[in-house]
């Protein structure tokens, strides 16, 4: 192992500001869930239309990444805006994440996507 990454591994300040970062800026399902229920969020769908037509979060909507450059307009800026994509391989929802953060939104990200939500806990969708 590379011996910088041992001294960083070893290096608690360091892991106590990536691990900060991770909490700051995503969430899990159940978590998204509990915000969701209370209304303190704005769910963005990512995905391809047709798949959100398919199912997707309840009251999320669909913004393929794709379109989100040119549909900034539709949010609000003072919301707290959660995107999601597929699942933990797809990087759409951290590029539409970038972008919203790029232009001043609040934003954070679904870990695990639609396929967590979906599959992993098994959380109703909407059709």
């Amino acid at each position: 192992m590379n011996e910088e990454i041992k001294e960083i591994r070893s290096n608690p300040e360091k892991a106590q500001c990536f691990f900060s970062k991770i909490l700051a800026f995503t969430l899990g399902p159940v978590e998204l869930k509990e915000l969701s229920e209370e209304n303190e969020v704005k769910i963005i769908d990512v995905r391809a239309r047709a798949d959100y037509e398919i199912g997707h979060i309840p009251m999320a909507i669909s913004i393929p990444y794709e379109e989100m450059k040119e549909r900034l307009d539709e949010l609000q800026k003072d919301d707290l805006h959660v995107v999601y994509c597929y699942n933990n391989c797809c990087h759409l929802g951290a590029k539409s994440a970038y972008l919203l953060a790029k232009n001043n939104f609040s934003v954070m990200e679904l870990t695990g996507g639609f396929k967590s939500w979906s599959e992993d806990f098994r959380f109703t969708t909407t059709k």
